[in-house]
């Protein structure tokens, strides 16, 4: 049997989107559209060349997937409209969210939250990966002030339906090393250079100062330019999946400190390997860690430090790590979106 062909749009390829992928390779033909997105000043070119790639293969498809809202999503979706294929766009937290002081969200861009606008008033479904992108609050950033966001917040006319289809994690590949206990008093924290105040990487460089005894890594960047940090405070670059995979086997804590977070991948797969995981209390974080971890409620090192100081002392035992482990196992798994996606998008019998 000839497989249906999708139109797949993406502006890029991190570790989630390979893996809807290899899902949708067992029931579909792939037709794959992306192009340097990234590179802002080609956009124009790239939508030219977009809309001629669409315009040849809308006919060839039974629907269209697109992921994160964006210039990208423009095309696909009017063609899909006017051609009537349906569009699923999966937002995954940046096309969902304005947030100005930190450089952060497509929404703060006028003219990009036109395109998200569109597309999403457009597409036959939203497919968020958390209903936090859907409306969320917090007051991380401003201890007596919210912060509002999500696509509804932004787009209250917005009436295109959504379904939340959370991540979903191999958890063979992630997992604990049973013959080994966690490092005492370590730290891990995975962010790029550009998520690097965002996601909390100042205030864990703080937090290392004031924890000399203890070690804390980063991984995903190398060591700013100029930045004053403890010996203790070791920036690891860009790491293998499995090497990435050795330090959430070997150390105590995961740091996930964000100020907002559209999912939380990186800190599910450290989950996975048994890391009590310190959160702040953004999105939907504090519902992934249920009560495994540590919720920070504000942007407040002297918080942080507090908070920390009453587990540095916990043994992560073989018990905890595999509790930790399940808790994502049963929530989360790659097996539970395959489910739910495949429950939503069409296959003709």
């Amino acid at each position: 049997m000839t497989k249906p062909k999708v139109l797949l749009v993406t502006p890029a390829f991190p570790s989630f989107v390979r893996q809807d992928i290899l899902l949708l390779l067992e029931r579909y033909e792939l037709i794959v559209n992306t192009y340097h997105w990234t590179k802002k000043a080609n956009a124009p070119i790239y939508l030219l060349a977009q809309f001629f790639h669409i315009l040849f293969n809308i006919q060839k498809v039974n629907f269209i997937l697109v992921h994160f809202g964006g210039y990208w999503s423009f095309f696909p979706s009017l063609f899909g409209r006017i051609f009537g294929k349906p569009v699923y766009i999966v937002l995954h937290g940046t096309d969902t969210a304005a947030i100005p002081t930190l450089n952060y969200g497509s929404l703060r861009i006028p003219l990009l939250k036109w395109f998200c606008k569109k597309s999403y008033q457009w597409a036959t479904m939203l497919l968020p990966v958390s209903e936090s992108l859907a409306y969320t609050e917090n007051s991380f950033l401003k201890k007596n002030e919210n912060i509002q966001n999500g696509f509804l917040y932004h787009f209250p006319q917005l009436r295109t339906p959504y379904q939340v289809i959370p991540n979903g994690f191999d958890f063979e590949f992630w997992n604990f090393n049973a013959a080994h206990d966690k490092e005492p008093g370590s730290f891990l924290a995975v962010l790029s250079a550009s998520q690097y105040i965002l996601k909390g990487g100042d205030l864990i460089v703080e937090l290392a100062k004031r924890m000399d005894s203890c070690t804390f890594y980063i991984a995903g960047m190398d060591k700013p330019e100029g930045l004053d940090s403890s010996k203790n405070v070791r920036f690891l670059g860009h790491v293998s999946a499995d090497t990435l995979k050795n330090y959430y086997q070997k150390v105590s804590f995961y740091f996930q400190l964000s100020a907002f977070e559209g999912f939380g991948c990186a800190l599910c797969e450290a989950m996975l390997c048994g890391c009590i995981p310190i959160v702040s209390q953004v999105n939907s974080l504090p519902e992934i860690v249920g009560d495994y971890g540590l919720l920070l409620p504000h942007r407040d090192i002297n918080l942080l430090e507090k908070l920390v100081l009453g587990r540095i002392n916990e043994a992560v035992t073989q018990e905890k790590k595999q509790a930790i482990r399940v808790r994502i196992i049963e929530k989360y798994s790659k097996q539970n979106r395959k489910v739910l996606l495949f429950g939503i998008l069409p296959y003709p019998i």
